[in-house]
C-alpha cells in the first residue's frame, strides 16, 4: 500500500471513487463531467488544494481532497476536508485511517492551523470515524446557497 499525491493519469480512478462517494451522500449525485473539471483544477493548482491516494498492487483504492483557504479567526492557512472515500472492498483494513492520518500531518506539514470536514447527519459510521481520528464535533452549523 502507497500513498502520494494524485497525478493526471488517476483521473479516471478519482472520478470512479468520487461517483461512489456521491452515491452514497444524501445532498449529491454523482456527474463525472462536473467532478473531473474540479478534480483537474484541484491537480493543477497546488494552491487550491491537494488530492491524495492509497494505490495497492498499481490500483488506485482511497482518495482524500484537502482544500485550502485562509482564515480571519486564526491568522493563517486552513483545510478543508472535501472528500474522502475508501473503496468499499478495501474498507476495514486501516485503508481509511492511514490515509487521514496522512492528510493530517501533511496539513500540519504545511502550516494548516485547522482541518474541517462535513459528513452526512446520519452518516454515524463517519462520525465515529473522524473522532477516533482526533477530530471534535464543532458548534457551528452549515448553510448553504447554490447557484
Amino acid at each position: 500500500m502507497t500513498i502520494r499525491k494524485a497525478m493526471p493519469f488517476d483521473l479516471p480512478a478519482l472520478n470512479q471513487l468520487l461517483s461512489i462517494l456521491f452515491t452514497q451522500e444524501s445532498e449529491f449525485e454523482p456527474n463525472e463531467k462536473l467532478q473531473l473539471k474540479a478534480l483537474t483544477t484541484i491537480l493543477y493548482n497546488s494552491h487550491v488544494g491537494d488530492i491524495f491516494v492509497v494505490s495497492k498492487s498499481g490500483e488506485i483504492i482511497a482518495m482524500v481532497t484537502l482544500l485550502y483557504t485562509i482564515s480571519t479567526a486564526l491568522g493563517g492557512t486552513v483545510a478543508m476536508l472535501e472528500d474522502m472515500i475508501v473503496h468499499p472492498k478495501d474498507r476495514d483494513k486501516k485503508v481509511g485511517k492511514t490515509l487521514i492520518q496522512y492528510a493530517i500531518n501533511h496539513a500540519k506539514d504545511i502550516g494548516c492551523k485547522r482541518i474541517t470536514l462535513l459528513t452526512d447527519k446520519d452518516n454515524v459510521l463517519a462520525h465515529e470515524f473522524y473522532v477516533k481520528s482526533g477530530f471534535k464535533h464543532s458548534s457551528m452549523v452549515v448553510f448553504r446557497k447554490k447557484f
